[in-house]
């Protein structure tokens, strides 16, 4: 068909179909799984898509994509994150979850859903070029499962990938737009403190592991922040201490946990030695030893120019007065992954209703507004127009 009519296509579409793409939403809220046993998730997505004349692809652990359109040419694709999290839904919804301790809580199920309706909407036209879907597995452990979706070949012939994240600290209808960091990379560090032990009587005969601890938890995060530019946004935050049994016993072991977040690609490729030696100036004087590892996460999503300017033209498209100014998050999301190998970008789809206080991402109270979803399906048929529209590049 021609591309100028995608983006009305895709909006009759959804509205002729609300109702059973709402359903699909529900149920995916209704069933949710956690990272890498998506597998109810996975045989739902391919039987809808199979549905509709579609041949998804199954990843060889849990997930799919889908191509739509020519064989041949430079591909467009959209990536949505299938799992759930480990955190009890407290919605008391109709459709809540079935699994107990485990809930979209972070909006993945309105992220899949969009991009399944967007499958279904474009396998009824006639397109004039090449379309991957991609239901991602895996989003919320450490490191992401983007790096596997990456190593089976899915991003194979693309050239701009897009994305969505709910935010329900954004209105039901407005898009939240931002170049460059839209996210954070995230880090998690450990850092095990030794020494041998002793009375707390007798300090200056051993050396004080929960003194060095306590040295570590004021100091490092103070001095980060005078070897890092603050305009990248780094930050270390410790969340876990744990040290010693008695109170008059100077324990030989301890142990810290925390995040380093930042927003600067080439800043979170340096934090690892960065940190390393600001531990050792910390611990030096104390006669501690200490053994850091240092977890590497995911990097920041760095949302590229051209792309983000292309979605914004997109959601103009479909509504004049939808987009807004995202704030950078500082959390992780392992979309940055794609980034690395082709541009794109990642918008955030406003969730809250504009009723009541803002909610948030990761707690078991997160009550999307299901017109989201109407928004985000005819967001993505609009990309897919100004992204193969003649002269565009």
């Amino acid at each position: 068909m021609d591309d100028a009519g995608i983006a009305a296509a895709v909006d009759d579409w959804f509205t002729r179909n609300q109702e059973r793409v709402i359903g699909w939403r529900r149920h995916i809220h209704a069933h949710p799984e956690l990272s890498n046993e998506e597998v109810a998730t996975t045989e739902f997505l391919a039987e809808t898509l199979e549905g509709f004349g579609l041949h998804p692809v199954r990843f060889p652990g849990t997930g799919l994509y889908v191509d739509l359109g020519p064989v041949e040419g430079d591909r467009l694709a959209f990536r949505a994150d299938i799992d759930a999290l480990r955190v009890s839904e407290q919605t008391g919804l109709s459709f809540a979850s079935g699994n107990p301790g485990v809930s979209h809580s972070c909006g993945h199920d309105v992220h899949t859903t969009v991009a399944l309706g967007l499958a279904c909407a474009l396998s009824t036209l006639d397109l004039q070029h090449p379309v991957r879907v991609i239901f991602q597995p895996a989003e919320e452990v450490m490191g992401g499962g983007a790096l596997d979706v990456v190593r089976w070949g899915a991003l194979e012939g693309v050239s701009a990938i897009y994305a969505v994240h709910a935010e329900p600290h954004i209105k039901v209808g407005q898009i939240g737009v931002r170049t460059g960091a839209i996210t954070s990379a995230s880090d998690v560090i450990r850092i095990e403190v030794q020494g041998p032990g002793g009375h707390t009587s007798r300090p200056q005969l051993t050396a004080d592991v929960v003194y060095a601890m306590g040295a570590l938890i004021t100091q490092l995060p103070g001095l980060l922040s005078r070897r890092v530019d603050p305009r990248t946004g780094t930050v270390l935050v410790f969340g876990h201490a744990e040290a010693g049994d008695a109170a008059n016993a100077i324990p030989k072991h301890g142990l810290l946990e925390g995040t380093i977040r930042t927003a600067d690609i080439t800043t979170w490729r340096e934090n690892e030695d960065l940190l390393t030696d600001l531990i050792d100036l910390v611990v030096a004087p104390t006669g501690c030893t200490y053994h850091l590892d240092y977890i590497r996460g995911v990097p920041p999503v760095l949302n590229d120019d051209a792309a983000t300017a292309l979605a914004v033209q997109a959601a103009r498209a479909v509504d004049p007065q939808c987009v807004v100014s995202a704030p950078q998050s500082s959390g992780g999301e392992d979309f940055s992954w794609y980034l690395e190998h082709v541009p794109g970008a990642m918008m955030r789809l406003g969730a809250w209703s504009g009723e009541g206080e803002h909610q948030d991402l990761h707690q078991g109270d997160l009550n999307v507004d299901e017109r989201a979803i109407g928004v985000g399906v005819r967001l993505f048929g609009s990309i897919v127009e100004e992204y193969f529209r003649p002269g565009e590049e």
